[in-house]
């Protein structure tokens, strides 16, 4: 006689198998970009054929959705958990150390992978519109953590929580620098600067004057194609980079296309060297400029930010390594290393003339870095921002504090 089919066993089993999936693919969507990851990596990973991976993801693209959707879930409970706290300074703290606390499980073992959302832009709809909306959601929930300031529009508070979540999501690069058992040291330093800013008592927020850029004229043709692939690529992924749409966009034909680059990986990496090229000048423009250490931190920030609003820009999305073939990952990741060390180098020489208070140099500067590239997606939260006013509702929260005493700046604009 057959025995009977205990139906919750094997829902508890197929629910634990989906988890092994989803840790195992979220872990080599970060560690490789969803475009380097393919269904047979991930069966490998779990130790199954990929026709048993199908059986529960049918495309790769459902397994990314499910990935995403599921680290949504996970930022929603630790916003939840954060909304208790009285306060926005208490929401604020509480949000940095619960998220640093479970990055730091996840190392340890204890909690499954967090899927970063630097890819979301490869999906194509409509799974990408699913993300989205969800990613809305969590959004408007990050959103309540820093309150409404009284007779404020909604868009200095939008560009806030934009700030807010991707500093944090962005520190599951950086942490990894430090051991899991600091995880409650780093999110009380991180959340010190958040809350009060960079600057010491002596230095005052000056927005200063935006630099001379030379380089490449914006009319090259070359620059041109260059800066049509930076927007779409920062706009749709690798994906969307296709040569018909830089094409299209230029009104020029494929062939014109052809004529400055060989093809997509090239482009990419062009792309990337453009971007280069253009925070070193900026870079040597701050480190040669007057004043103290702040100054010129202020200044190379600013600058950044405003040459990636400027018909100079865009600045290329530093995500985009994702979308990189491993011959050339490398490289682009150590030279934007190597770039990014100089907010550290300017940080200790604030810190050595007194412009600076005293901080954690490599933290704070893995947040100014942040904060530039978190600059490229900003006009999905704020409607008209430009170069300059992406300064005071972007840029200046973070050296002066999110929650500043004076309330937030008054704008007419709606957003989300």
């Amino acid at each position: 006689m057959d025995q009977p089919v205990d139906a919750s066993r094997m829902t508890q089993r197929y629910a634990r198998k989906r988890e092994a999936i989803l840790d195992a693919a979220a872990r080599l969507f970060n560690a490789r970009g969803v475009k380097g990851v393919t269904l047979s990596d991930v069966a490998a990973e779990v130790g199954l054929s990929t026709n048993s991976i199908t059986y529960y993801y049918r495309k790769k693209e459902d397994l990314v959705v499910a990935s995403l959707l599921r680290s949504i879930d996970t930022v929603n409970g630790i916003i939840a958990s954060a909304l208790e706290a009285a306060g926005a300074e208490a929401r604020v703290r509480a949000f940095t150390a619960l998220f640093l606390e479970r990055l730091a499980r996840t190392r340890l073992g204890q909690a499954g992978e967090v899927m970063g959302f630097r890819d979301v832009h490869v999906l194509g709809d409509p799974h990408a519109e699913v993300v989205f909306a969800a990613y809305v959601e969590l959004f408007r929930r990050c959103r309540r953590l820093l309150g409404s300031a009284q007779g404020a529009g909604r868009v200095p508070l939008n560009a806030r929580t934009h700030l807010l979540l991707t500093l944090a999501l962005g520190a599951m690069s950086w942490s990894t620098r430090y051991a899991p058992e600091d995880a409650g040291r780093m999110a009380g330093r991180m959340s010190d600067i958040l809350i009060h800013g960079i600057g010491s008592s002596r230095s005052a927020w000056n927005i200063p004057a935006p630099p001379a850029l030379p380089g490449v004229p914006p009319d090259s043709p070359q620059d041109a194609f260059l800066r049509a692939a930076t927007a779409l690529i920062n706009e749709q992924g690798y994906r969307g980079a296709s040569v018909e749409r830089i094409s299209a966009r230029l009104n020029v034909t494929k062939g014109a296309f052809y004529h400055h680059l060989s093809g997509k990986e090239e482009l990419i990496s062009a792309c990337f060297e453009r971007k280069f090229t253009a925070v070193r000048q900026l870079q040597a423009i701050a480190l040669a400029g007057p004043g103290s250490g702040w100054d010129k931190l202020c200044a190379l920030a600013c600058a950044l930010v405003r040459y990636h609003f400027s018909p100079q820009g865009p600045l290329l999305r530093t995500s985009a390594w994702s979308e990189l073939p491993d011959a050339l990952r490398d490289a682009k990741l150590i030279t934007a290393a190597q770039l990014d060390q100089r907010f550290v180098s300017l940080l200790v020489d604030g810190m050595q003339d007194g412009s600076i208070r005293p901080l954690d140099q490599a933290l704070a500067g893995a947040l100014v870095a942040d904060m530039v590239n978190a600059a490229v997606l900003l006009d999905r939260w704020v409607l008209d921002i430009n170069a300059d006013n992406a300064i005071e509702l972007f840029v200046q929260p973070l050296f002066t504090g999110l929650l500043p005493a004076a309330g937030l700046p008054k704008f007419s604009q709606d957003g989300y």
